[in-house]
């Protein structure tokens, strides 16, 4: 099931943006997406999120926690995370589905401004590049083993399976998703389902193993360190909104349906997630005294042992090599596409320059390849533990200034804003939240502020992101999210209903029609113009000017 798209006009050939305006008009890259595009149901780009979600790291990570610190510091490790994830990616997934806008649009008005957010993004493209690698990094560990391939070569064909599916964005995204997941949830129970029922004892082991770095009692500190891993993934809801801002019109008919589809698929994600990690820590207990703990980690171990116990061996390494593939091909694309967007946000606000996402998909594909051959694999952990104080926050920041400082301060304004001209360049609100935030939890996890508050960084990042955010909205009293609040068109932006408006006017530049809340006025033309062709306007002849 896929969406209709309206007919669009054909751009002028002489306009400058018109190359800009044509690749724009699949995805929606750096702008609104119209309601004439969002002809799925809710459970459609429900099933299309949650299908990203189907990548093997949950079982490395869960499983390097587990051998390193026991069982049940993992467990409650994995459960703290999974908490702090589902309570800040609520109000981020609802304000993406709610004004169909990504995550990074959704920073800028949320206090950081149209320029400060491009440091989230390079934050978020970060993300989208390290777990491509890390998953290309598990494919090529299963064409190892399944087909012989050596590891820089399975690196090669894990990056490059991927670039024909994501360069046409959310329709090829949609089918290949809603598809495959099918597949994917019956190779990933059936083996562990039957693992438990041949042989119960194995819950016993699980439950009782103790880590090799531990005695097997709960810790403070291994559970902190564990949970700063897994919390490395906090930064997954901004590749979820990539999808749910797809989302339909929320309307009395539809109330439920959206409801469940935004809470499923949103911050629900890392339920599954929870789940999959807490699986990992099994497996990787089940094969430890049958494959040592140096790749126990190595899902294509951990399923090659299980299919084992329950199948002819003829058909062992072809099913675990079909996960995994099929696992690697669903994350990645999504890895692929909202790393794209992000880079391409980012450049076109500093440059004023479009070049294209395809440009940016193989950018994005680059920096992957280069981690996977430098074998980052061997220490998963620790790039993650790293990333994920810079992660956590700046997801704290924007649901903190989501929750508190638009909801019950009512200093940041209610309705979020993306367009140039409408914001502050910087916002200081959550630019100096998020550095103070991060760069403290950086330095405890260098060991800066000693070994014993080290396992602590994740926590730091997370409660000074949370304490700085209103404080600093109090501090500068809000003067600096709106740079006005008017943007020169009378047609109102939300309907009757609080969804934005579908009400469409032509852009006088790139001679497209669009939504109401994808233009304003123009400064010098007495007409309208769109985002991008703002974004791209590199001598500010279309901004408006400060009120």
């Amino acid at each position: 099931m896929t969406a209709t798209e309206s007919p669009q006009p054909a751009t002028t050939s002489h306009s400058p943006t018109s190359q800009a305006t044509k690749e724009t008009l699949e995805d929606y890259t750096l702008r609104f997406a119209p309601r004439s595009y969002r002809r799925w149901t809710p459970m459609v780009v429900a099933t299309t999120a949650l299908g990203g979600i189907a990548y093997m790291a949950d079982f490395s990570i869960g499983a390097g926690i587990g051998l390193a610190h026991g069982t049940g510091n993992a467990l409650i490790a994995i459960a703290v995370a999974a908490v702090v994830i589902f309570v800040t990616g609520f109000p981020l997934a609802y304000y993406g589905a709610r004004y169909n806008i990504d995550l990074d649009l959704i920073t800028r008005g949320s206090g950081f401004g149209y320029y400060g957010s491009v440091l989230t993004g390079v934050i978020f493209a970060s993300f989208t590049f390290i777990f491509f690698a890390l998953e290309g990094s598990i494919m090529a560990q299963g064409l190892r083993l399944g087909l012989h391939l050596p590891l820089w070569l399975g690196y090669l064909v894990s990056t490059l399976i991927v670039f024909p599916l994501v360069i046409h964005g959310m329709k090829a995204l949609s089918r290949l998703q809603v598809w495959t997941t099918p597949v994917w949830l019956l190779l990933m129970v059936a083996p562990l389902v039957y693992l438990i029922a041949q042989d119960p004892g194995t819950v016993d082991r699980f439950l009782g193993f103790a880590g090799t770095d531990g005695d097997g009692g709960i810790d403070t500190a291994s559970v902190l360190l564990g949970a700063g891993v897994c919390l490395s993934l906090i930064a997954q809801i901004g590749e979820q909104i990539d999808y749910l801002r797809f989302m339909p019109p929320k309307t009395e008919s539809n109330r439920r349906s959206w409801w469940t589809a935004v809470v499923m698929a949103g911050p629900g994600w890392v339920v599954l997630g929870a789940l999959k990690q807490a699986i990992g820590v099994f497996l990787a207990v089940y094969i430890l005294a049958k494959v040592g703990p140096s790749v126990a980690t190595e899902p294509i171990q951990q399923f090659r042992a299980a299919f084992e116990a329950m199948m002819p061996s003829w058909m062992v390494v072809p099913l675990a090599l079909a996960l995994v593939v099929v696992s690697q091909i669903k994350i990645n694309v999504t890895n692929a596409y909202s790393g794209s967007l992000a880079w391409t946000n980012s450049f076109t606000r500093v440059t004023r320059h479009y070049p294209g996402r395809t440009v940016f998909v193989l950018v994005n594909l680059g920096f992957a390849l280069v981690l996977m051959e430098a074998d980052m694999f061997s220490f998963l952990n620790g790039i993650l533990g790293f990333y994920s104080n810079c992660a956590i926050a700046w997801v704290v920041t924007v649901a903190t200034d989501i929750g508190v400082n638009k909801y019950l301060l009512g200093i940041s304004p209610l309705r979020p804003e993306f367009r140039r001209g409408m914001l502050h360049a910087v916002n200081p609100v959550g630019v100096v939240a998020f550095v103070a935030a991060s760069g403290l939890s950086i330095g405890m996890y260098f060991h800066a502020l000693g070994d014993t508050l080290q396992p602590y960084s994740p926590v730091a990042a997370a409660v000074i992101a949370f304490v700085l955010t209103p404080l600093m909205a109090v501090v500068t009293k809000g003067r600096y999210y709106l740079r006005r609040t008017d943007d020169g068109i009378d047609e109102p932006l939300l309907d009757t209903d609080g969804n934005p408006s579908a009400v469409t006017l032509d852009c006088h530049v790139c001679h497209q029609p669009y939504e109401r809340p994808d233009l304003t006025a123009c400064a010098t033309h007495g007409a309208t113009v769109c985002s991008l062709c703002l974004s791209t306007d590199r001598v500010g002849d279309h901004v408006l000017p400060a009120a």
